[in-house]
């Protein structure tokens, strides 16, 4: 790598948004997004190289350029604007169709919004772009489920039938605005959501912003009060867009490389989970945060078992994952560490494979003396083993301290009780 392109990775910023790869002839060729620029970018040239054909090809880049984001949301979008418009030669040359999705709009009397793969577009017969009123994409990759989960949110796109019997679940939460009562008529539908949501879609999120702060200021003025207050919480969400779900296939994509240079890769937050009887009723789990190396303790959680009868190491820690996964307001840690061998590492797998979050899991099993400390590793990725082997005091030093917090809150427990 050369000193120009070293100097640019040094600038990147540990963000959002996407990279854009130029050749020796100032031709874009190929643009992808990160949830990290400079870590996402910095993999490209490091040591050890996957099979990856965005690797193969890495020679022939000799400048980078960057647009940040303010969300994953936004890079995905941006993302997909400058495919479109560009068509970077090697995004189009290793086209995949199965993970190449669209965002569309149908012409229904309340327009739908889906997601849909090109080559159905292509082959159905019912699915066609005359039966779209607009079409956004092509999203690499997309997480189709999650995207439209928090596209819902932000935008109160309705999935009701409209004038329904009863209001759907989505109305009784205040996410839905009365499609499926009949409290907004289809113009009124189409202009609160339909047209926000197209100018967000075309990455103008300033833009739209702009808008809806315009309008919240004249409902107000005119005592629209509850209409303002919706408009205030849509600007709130979308200034601050939560989407964590959108994060883990990425990070896997973006932080399991190694360098030449033997660094660590960048893991900056692990979570750490423990399991406490003392042998009796009072089953409590226990969840710390370790970021950058060192205890968060704001961060910290303890579960008071609920559901699990009799001693169940794994069937309590199922639980505690469980609950854990609710709470989406709480950052996602970068690996799972549980106090525990295979059954607790499976049982944690089986728990995030079904949820569509792809994190390493890792597992220390104490053996049946607790003298020893076997690294059970449920992401046979080499790249994650040759950072477990390199990080195991820190390893050890978490999933201890998860043990102390967990013994802590049984015995707290157990004292009120006695007391």
């Amino acid at each position: 790598m050369d000193n120009k392109l070293q100097k640019i990775i040094k600038l990147l910023p540990d963000e959002p948004g996407i990279y854009l790869f130029y050749n020796s002839q100032k031709q874009l060729i190929y643009v992808g997004k990160a949830t990290s620029l400079k870590n996402r970018v910095r993999s490209y040239f490091a040591g050890a190289k996957s099979l990856r054909p965005i690797e193969q090809m890495i020679h022939e880049v000799v400048n980078i350029k960057f647009i940040k984001t303010d969300s994953v949301l936004e890079a995905i979008i941006l993302e997909g604007d400058y495919i479109k418009k560009f068509q970077p030669k090697y995004n189009v040359d290793w086209k995949d169709d199965k993970s190449w999705n669209y965002i569309i709009i149908t012409k229904d009397k309340y327009p739908q919004v889906k997601t849909i793969r090109e080559r159905e577009i292509q082959t159905s017969k019912h699915l066609n772009v005359k039966t779209f009123k607009r079409q956004f994409g092509p999203y690499p990759g997309l997480k189709t489920r999650e995207t439209m989960k928090i596209l819902q949110r932000l935008f109160y796109i309705s999935i009701c039938k409209p004038n329904a019997q009863r209001p759907c679940l989505y109305y009784e939460m205040n996410q839905c605005l009365g499609v499926c009562t009949g409290e907004i008529s289809p113009a009124q539908y189409k202009e609160r959501v339909i047209k926000p949501l197209i100018i967000f879609l075309k990455g103008q999120k300033k833009k739209l912003l702009t808008g809806l702060e315009k309008q919240m200021k004249e409902l107000s003025k005119k005592e629209n009060y509850e209409e303002a207050t919706r408009l205030r919480n849509q600007i709130n969400a979308l200034t601050r867009i939560r989407d964590v779900a959108l994060l883990n296939k990425s990070f896997v994509e973006d932080n399991w490389r190694t360098t030449d240079y033997g660094l660590r890769t960048t893991i900056r937050r692990i979570e750490g989970y423990d399991i406490s009887n003392l042998g009796g009723d009072d089953k409590v789990g226990s969840m710390v945060v370790f970021k950058d190396d060192e205890p968060d303790k704001n961060q910290y959680r303890k579960f008071k078992i609920k559901n699990v009868i009799g001693q169940s190491d794994v069937d309590c820690l199922e639980e505690i994952i469980s609950r854990r996964l609710k709470h989406n307001e709480w950052t996602l840690g970068e690996l799972f560490l549980i106090d525990g061998g295979l059954p607790q590492v499976n049982c944690v797998k089986k728990i995030l494979k079904d949820k569509n979050i792809n994190l390493p899991v890792v597992g220390i099993a104490k053996g049946p003396e607790r003298k020893k400390n076997d690294f059970i590793i449920g992401n046979r990725d080499k790249n994650l083993i040759i950072w477990v082997n390199k990080n195991k005091d820190l390893l050890i030093k978490i999933r201890d301290e998860a043990h102390r917090f967990a013994i802590k809150y049984n015995r707290s427990l157990r004292n009120l009780k006695n007391n």
